[in-house]
């Protein structure tokens, strides 16, 4: 990390800091205080008591789970195959991935709804996942092919000499070396796929198969609007991925420092 020795140089990047944190920080303040208005916590007793909290949440961690475990591999493989091996046109592939980038999530809702009605998938927790992993994979590719370039070449080459495949080679030599690029690609993929609206909203009508991001929903209706559990249900929603975030930080920020610097 940079030194920075003069006092009014730190004061000024804590200036800074504080300026860029506060229009996040506000919202958060609000939405907890909104919760707690009326009845206070019993505005949570609310949600709970509605007795489907724990049905959307199991449903979200299995969407979460799935999502990470299909990007994580997709990921791996790919940007293994994007930096390390020879394979006829890989740059046009690797940009071609990189436009999916490019595409909102909202244009995909129509095609992505036909496809999963034809295919019997709607009103399925697949619908979501499917999507949500290909929806990842483009960024958290372009992120590990940085760092699996900077993984030395002679390594691989040691492991061929000794006789191992390019399979053995990759499991056992390349992937232990990519645990902090890992941390980073399940952080941010439990994020995106935790916090998942659109998608969920569109393909899971069904209620023993919806999601927490759904849950504030509940109290809103035709002739309802119940604004404090609206709020009490939204800090429920986002307290399980904030204290995800902050035990997993090191691990994120150490990924990411390291698919930009390698």
């Amino acid at each position: 990390m940079f030194d920075i020795r003069s006092r009014s140089s730190r004061w000024g990047l804590q200036l800074l800091a504080t300026l860029i944190v506060l229009p996040y920080l506000f919202p958060l303040i609000a939405m907890v205080q909104g919760s707690l208005a009326g009845q206070g916590f019993g505005n949570y007793a609310k949600v709970f008591a509605t007795g489907i909290v724990h049905v959307y949440f199991l449903n979200s961690i299995i969407i979460a789970a799935s999502t990470i475990a299909l990007v994580y591999v997709c990921t791996m493989l790919a940007a293994f195959g994007f930096a390390k091996l020879r394979i006829a046109g890989k740059e046009i592939w690797f940009w071609l991935l990189l436009v999916a980038l490019t595409m909102p999530e909202a244009v995909l809702l129509t095609p992505l709804f036909v496809t999963a009605s034809r295919f019997d998938m709607y009103n399925e927790l697949i619908a979501v996942i499917l999507p949500l992993a290909a929806l990842q994979v483009p960024f958290t590719v372009l992120l590990a092919r940085s760092f699996f370039n900077g993984i030395p070449n002679e390594l691989m080459e040691a492991g061929r000499i000794d006789g191992a495949n390019i399979v053995r080679v990759f499991w056992h030599i390349v992937l232990p070396l990519t645990r902090p690029i890992a941390g980073a690609i399940v952080v941010l993929t439990l994020i995106n796929s935790w916090n998942a609206y659109l998608l969920p909203l569109l393909m899971l009508n069904d209620p023993s198969k919806q999601v927490v991001t759904l849950l504030p929903t509940f109290f809103m209706s035709q002739y309802t609007n119940d604004q404090t559990g609206v709020l009490a249900a939204a800090v429920i929603t986002a307290v399980p991925v904030i204290a995800a975030y902050l035990l997993l930080q090191r691990s994120f920020e150490r990924g990411l420092a390291a698919g930009a610097l390698k």
